[in-house]
């Protein structure tokens, strides 16, 4: 049924094209045509020019022959992270891996390897299914972009399986909200060693209030994070300015709040507490919600079909939830019931990711299975 030296190709070709964060284009250009051949009505959207990216979301439409119990679309995102310029992947043993100098891409590529192969399976067995939805996200790596500037006018799909995961046998039903945090430490430049004195060294605030606060896991259901800090123009001059960014994430809409507001009331205590003078130091913070909390019930409808596709090739799927963001966190908030489906990718977002053919060989006999099982 599935080609594997066919998506064995095809995944191949996929991660050879670079394809980082709003560098999308030339993967797009290729993935639209290869959807055309296959006899979808294919456009895109104006994702890219609102994000400054070279391409937009690309939306496609198969016209089955059948009907459908539910109105389903298919979901997978078309960038990835850095290192991924010049990705030259390798196969052996039935792995997929680079030499380590890159990523291999396989987020989120194997996703849309096992879409496409799956499209490739229904045209030439030709079974009853009814209609598809396809969406090939542009950003998502950067907060979601893509599926934030979606235009969701272009389609009318009530459901959806995102293809972003590493479990096989897990859908991802639940996943956090997350807050961005951004706090610049204002303070004031002098010669470091001239006088020094006279000078209000902005990273050393920003380090003290970052020494002050609870990161990493702090409980099941909430992590945090400080990921960047800038600032800083030379060791003989005291800093006058520096920029940190985090992140904070939980399941629960209220440990969200508590810890947002530790995070600020960190940077806070170091400016209130050293001596003032003429203003400074100063704190300024913006803070704004990434994505919402994801939710979907373990007896909605599109899980049923999961499980029942599953059920058919001998396999129990259970409901899970994941600590990550994706598309489906937007796209459930635009009412699109959306649920995480894994391909087998391992070490995401490392030069040790890899995937074994084997995983979106099986991956691909589900799909085909979830669209069979969804037609009436």
């Amino acid at each position: 049924m599935i080609n594997q030296a066919r998506l064995r190709e095809e995944f191949m070709k996929l991660v050879s094209i670079d394809s980082l964060s709003k560098q999308e284009g030339r993967l797009a250009a290729y993935i639209v045509n290869k959807l055309k051949k296959l006899g979808l009505r294919v456009t895109t959207d104006n994702a890219g020019s609102q994000i400054n990216g070279e391409c937009g979301n690309i939306i496609a439409h198969y016209n089955g022959a059948g009907e459908s119990r539910l109105p389903l679309m298919l979901n997978a995102h078309l960038d990835t992270v850095g290192p991924g310029s010049n990705i030259k992947p390798l196969f052996k043993a039935g792995r997929f891996y680079t030499s380590g100098e890159t990523i291999l891409g396989a987020d989120d590529k194997s996703g849309i390897a096992v879409i496409l192969e799956a499209l490739q399976v229904i045209k030439e067995q030709a079974p009853a299914c009814g209609n598809l939805g396809i969406v090939f996200t542009v950003a998502e790596e950067i907060g979601l972009l893509g599926a934030k500037h979606l235009d969701y006018s272009k389609f009318c799909y009530k459901y959806c399986l995102s293809y972003d995961n590493l479990d096989r046998c897990a859908i991802i039903t639940r996943a956090p909200a997350a807050n961005r945090l951004r706090f610049k430490l204002h303070g004031r430049e002098a010669h470091a060693g001239v006088n020094p004195e006279q000078g209000i060294n902005a990273i050393w605030l920003a380090s003290k209030a970052i020494s002050g606060m609870h990161l990493g896991r702090i409980d099941a259901e909430t992590t945090a994070n400080v990921g960047t800090i800038t600032g800083g123009r030379a060791t003989n001059i005291i800093p006058n300015l520096v920029e940190v960014n985090g992140e904070a994430r939980s399941h629960n809409p209220e440990k969200l709040k508590r810890q947002t507001e530790h995070m600020r009331q960190a940077f806070k205590k170091v400016v209130t507490e050293y001596p003032p003078a003429d203003g400074l130091p100063r704190l300024t913070e913006e803070i704004r919600q990434e994505y919402p909390r994801m939710r979907v019930a373990d007896d909605s409808p599109v899980v049923k079909l999961v499980q029942l596709a599953g059920k058919k090739l001998g396999l129990t799927l259970k409901p899970a939830a994941s600590g990550g963001g994706s598309d489906a966190n937007i796209f459930n908030s635009q009412g699109i019931e959306t649920i995480i489906m894994g391909t087998g990718m391992q070490h995401a977002h490392s030069t040790t990711e890899s995937i074994y053919l084997q995983d979106m060989v099986e991956t691909t006999r589900l799909l085909v299975e979830i669209i069979t099982a969804n037609s009436c």
